[in-house]
């Protein structure tokens, strides 16, 4: 794989391995984000995506961690819990799957808000209050001045989840993770969270990582796709590159899994046959099992390759 132009690269991921005992979650993972860029993170359940970013924030206990994660040059991997939690909420932030779960239940949603940016800016009490009410505003919540004293079991979903972004943003990151962002909302709210994330992070110079497996939601909001598959990255590509020409099997698989408007409501939609070998049984290429293309030459472990520019796949008999 080419080197990346680090010059304009905001995070630089390089050989990043999330191991659970003798398992390994994510096994050597390589990319970038650059300033301004969203980069989708797409991939079944347990392909390694959230594990990923929780080892970007080191929110991971009882793991070993390997590789280097450099955001501007300082690796978040190898700094101390001090150092590391003054870097969360000012320079990465994460905006979670499940508010319901993320929020403190028995903290009003405005102190929640308040707490973050005391953590990290030096504010008055009435400068953090009126600051956690404009951003309640500026994610789209009515009322903010009385939500701020509302707690999570009073919101409903998607507020819930604006709430969320507003603690994420309350510092201006220069990155900001999303995982799932959208998950438990309706289709109608969805709509709104993605075009709020859209307005927010637009001409910041903020760095994105979106994790979905919503393959319509990486086609209108991310600018580079990576592809996981059991731990390891299989494609990475502009978006419109991988989208008008998929190369590895596992990506075609998964575009071709996307239900048509134009078919016929009896139709199945296409799946991959197969599962994911548990993580004791891989070895070689690790959607062989899986791949109608397999060969001989997926007994070993492929590596990423450039076939055309900036599209990189590790699939052995790729075009």
């Amino acid at each position: 794989m080419n080197e990346p132009d680090t010059a304009s690269s905001l995070l630089e991921v390089r050989g990043l391995e999330v191991s659970f005992g003798r398992a390994k979650a994510v096994d050597g993972i390589s990319f970038d984000v650059r300033r301004g860029e969203t980069l989708g993170l797409v991939g079944e359940s347990g392909c390694g995506k959230s594990t990923t970013a929780l080892a970007l924030m080191r929110l991971l206990r009882d793991v070993r961690l390997g590789g280097e994660a450099r955001l501007d040059g300082t690796d978040l991997l190898v700094l101390d819990e001090d150092s590391m939690r003054a870097r969360r909420g000012a320079d990465i932030a994460m905006i979670f799957q499940d508010p319901g779960t993320a929020l403190h239940p028995m903290i009003r949603v405005g102190d929640q808000i308040v707490e973050t940016l005391n953590a990290h800016m030096k504010l008055s009490r009435d400068e953090a209050h009126q600051r956690a009410v404009d951003l309640l505003r500026q994610v789209g919540i009515a009322a903010p001045e009385e939500r701020f004293f509302a707690y999570p079991h009073e919101m409903s979903g998607g507020m819930s989840q604006r709430a969320m972004i507003a603690i994420a943003m309350a510092c201006s990151p220069r990155l900001l993770i999303a995982d799932e962002p959208t998950t438990a909302l309706d289709v109608t709210v969805q709509a709104q969270i993605l075009d709020l994330l859209r307005e927010l992070t637009g001409g910041l110079g903020m760095g994105v990582i979106l994790i979905t497996h919503d393959l319509g939601v990486v086609a209108g909001m991310t600018d580079r796709v990576a592809v996981m598959y059991a731990g390891v990255i299989v494609e990475t590509a502009p978006t419109t590159a991988l989208f008008a020409n998929p190369a590895h099997p596992y990506t075609r698989g998964l575009l071709h899994s996307i239900p048509k408007l134009d078919g016929g409501w009896d139709e199945p939609v296409p799946t991959i046959p197969g599962s994911v070998q548990g993580a004791m049984e891989l070895s070689g290429c690790r959607f062989a099992p899986r791949c109608p293309r397999a060969s001989e030459a997926c007994k070993a472990v492929p590596a990423l390759r450039e076939i055309a520019e900036e599209h990189f796949v590790a699939c052995w008999n790729a075009p």
